[in-house]
Formats: structure tokens, sequence, C-alpha cells
């Protein structure tokens, strides 16, 4: 697929694309979707945890008077959407929607896509008790760090750059994991990693994410992505866009 350098496409992330998203992107700035709810209820045997023990990492579940706020990505090149696809879809197990993405004031929007996972996947874990997840979040690691690092960092990013998010799943969880560390006496730095990462954000009020002009070429590019079997199935429903498997 060839993407259009000038316009390119918009990337909605919730998680860890939040704070350490591993690919180019021309603009990034925070927002919201409706309609969904962030729930740790997907397993990752890869990135956060093993086969042996799975870790639990963020999805979006359908509420219809929910808010989840998170970070959207320009991307303009041919390289994010296929590290997209492994990263999210072959290794996470999830697959992608057409949603609508809204400026922190609400006087914006335009469609991104997002990764959601949903109960039909093979590493899907379900609803649980939080202080169940708290304690399973503590116990596990993975190939990208500890399931610990995973969670306080999105928790974190909230609270630094969108202050005005209410998550109560994610925050109590936070609460949860941070009291747990602090009864079994672990080491935070370690469970972090002992690392930072830098996070660029325009200011929106200041770049008005030049919507006026653009969005009639991100729904044109959208199409297109919809209709190419590269990167989504063509035989699926137009808003709901399966990963294709690496």
């Amino acid at each position: 697929m060839t993407m259009d350098n000038n316009n390119g496409l918009w990337i909605f992330g919730y998680g860890s694309l939040c704070w350490n998203p591993g690919f180019e992107y021309t603009k990034s700035t925070t927002g919201f979707v409706k309609g969904f709810a962030r729930r740790f209820w997907q397993g990752n045997t890869t990135h956060r945890g093993t086969t042996e023990k799975p870790g639990r990492v963020a999805t979006l579940v359908e509420q219809k008077e929910g808010i989840v706020y998170g970070r959207v990505f320009q991307v303009t090149n041919n390289t994010a959407l296929p590290y997209l696809q492994k990263r999210e879809c072959s290794l996470g197990g999830y697959l992608t929607i057409i949603s609508t993405f809204h400026t922190r004031d609400g006087n914006r929007s335009f469609p991104v896509i997002i990764y959601i996972a949903t109960k039909e996947n093979q590493h899907w874990l379900g609803e649980a008790s939080l202080r169940n997840i708290a304690k399973q979040i503590t116990e596990c690691s993975g190939s990208s760090g500890h399931n610990v690092e995973y969670l306080l960092r999105l928790a974190d990013f909230m609270h630094n750059y969108i202050p005005e998010a209410q998550d109560e799943h994610l925050f109590t969880l936070e609460l949860f994991v941070r009291s747990i560390i602090k009864e079994q006496s672990m080491c935070l730095t370690t469970l972090m990693g002992n690392r930072e990462f830098i996070i660029d954000l325009e200011n929106a009020e200041q770049d008005q994410l030049e919507v006026d002009r653009d969005n009639a070429n991100i729904h044109n590019d959208v199409n297109r992505v919809m209709e190419n079997s590269f990167q989504y199935a063509s035989r699926v429903p137009p808003q709901t866009l399966r990963c294709l498997k690496m």
C-alpha cells in the first residue's frame, strides 16, 4: 500500500502506544473516543507475559456512554502500519476498527484507526476482580518488560498529560498495584525497567491539527486502507477491518 505522504492516516493509542509508540509519526496530540471503556481484559504472552504466565494489557470494550482518553498519531509513511500489524495483531491478538477521534476541547473530530482485542482472540482473559487483575500484573513480565511498567506508565501518562481523564478501572488498578509493590517490598525501579521514554506532543490549541484542511484527505486515506487487502481483508464489514496473519 502506498500512502499519501502529504496527509497520511491517524492511529489512536490508549495503551502502550501512549508512551512508547515505536514508529515514526508527523503529528501527535491527545483526545478521546466515545462509546468505549478501557479494560485490562486482554492477555499477553509476548510483550508483558509468557505462555505460562500471561500478563494483562488494555483493550477497549463497547460502553454506550463511555469515553476513553488517549493519544493520536498521524503517520505518513509505509512503515508504521506493518509495524503495528506485527506488534498489535500478530503478536498481540488485536484487530482494527475505524472510529472517530475528538480533540480534548470537543470542537474537532476525524476518523482514526484503533487496535482492539475481543473475546474471540486466543489471548483473551476477560473480566476479573480488580484485585485479582492487579495481583496478576505484579507477577508477570515479558520481552518488553514487566507488566507493572505497562500499567504504571499508562496511568502516569494520563495523570501528566490528560489530567481531566476519568478512568476508574485504570486508576483503581494503579492503586492496587502500588499497594502490592509496597506490601511485598518490590523494587519499583527494577519493575519500571530503569529507563525513560520521550513523549513528544504538539499543542492542539495552537496547531489545531490542521483538521479543516486535512479532513477530506483523511477520509480518502481511510477509505483506501479499507479497500486495500494488503492490510485489511476486503470481505469483512466496512467498520471492522480484521488484521491479516503474518
